[in-house]
Order: structure tokens, then C-alpha cells, then sequence
């Protein structure tokens, strides 16, 4: 994160980061903010944005935003979820961003594109 003592923007990510540190302090709710908890917090909501989709054809799945009471409950749902995660980075001191973009250079190396020199050849009986 940066400087403390500088406030950013409450929609960037170290703002957002910074107003969800404020809103659990102003609550005495860091004892309850472990690893742990706010994992398992993490997955229940996951749970709930998956439940919106549970029984949806492909077809109305790809509509869901189209009517204003699901699209309303899947942006509280992708909050929750991203609540969740940062508050879970910031007590376990994981930077998001940097996170992904390890991952995604990992994921290239594992996964070249086909067609690619480096990539998967039907040969290898890796693609149809």
C-alpha cells in the first residue's frame, strides 16, 4: 500500500482498501477480520453470487443484467465478494494486483496460445 498518510481516491484500490479498514475499525470488528474468517466470509459469498445463476440456461444466464432487480443483486453480490477479498489481502498483506499479474505470467508460460512456437501442437494430444 502506500503512504498512510496520504488519502487516495475512495474509488481507488487502496481507497477502497483504506474505507473498508475504517469501517471495521469504527466497528471493533478486527478480531473477527483473521485469515480464516474472512475467507470462509469470501466463499459464502461467492456462494450467493453463484446462486443467482444456479438453475439459469446459458441463454438466461447471458440476460441477467438485463432485468434491473438481478443486475441490482449480482453488483451487491461482486461488492460482497471483493469486500471480502481485499479485506483479505490487507490482514494477510497480499497486494491483488501484483498477485494477478504473477499469476497471469505463471499462466503463459503454462499455457502458450496454439498456433504459437511454444504452444500446443495436435500432435501433443493436447487440443482437438
Amino acid at each position: 500500500m502506500t503512504d498512510p498518510s496520504v488519502v487516495p481516491d475512495d474509488h481507488s484500490l487502496d481507497g477502497l482498501r483504506q474505507r473498508l479498514s475504517r469501517f471495521a475499525a469504527a466497528r471493533d470488528w478486527q478480531p473477527f477480520h483473521t485469515p480464516k474468517n474472512l475467507a470462509a466470509a469470501l466463499s459464502v459469498e461467492a456462494g450467493e453470487l453463484l446462486e443467482i445463476f444456479q438453475w439459469l440456461t446459458p441463454d438466461q444466464a447471458e440476460a441477467v443484467m438485463s432485468d434491473p432487480d438481478t443486475a441490482h443483486r449480482v453488483r451487491d453480490e461482486v461488492a460482497d465478494v471483493l469486500a471480502y477479498l481485499l479485506q483479505f489481502c490487507t490482514v494477510t498483506g497480499v497486494d491483488p494486483l501484483a498477485a494477478l499479474a504473477a499469476k497471469i505470467d505463471r499462466n503463459e508460460l503454462r499455457f502458450p496460445a496454439p498456433g504459437r512456437p511454444d504452444g500446443p501442437r495436435k500432435s501433443d494430444g493436447l487440443i482437438g
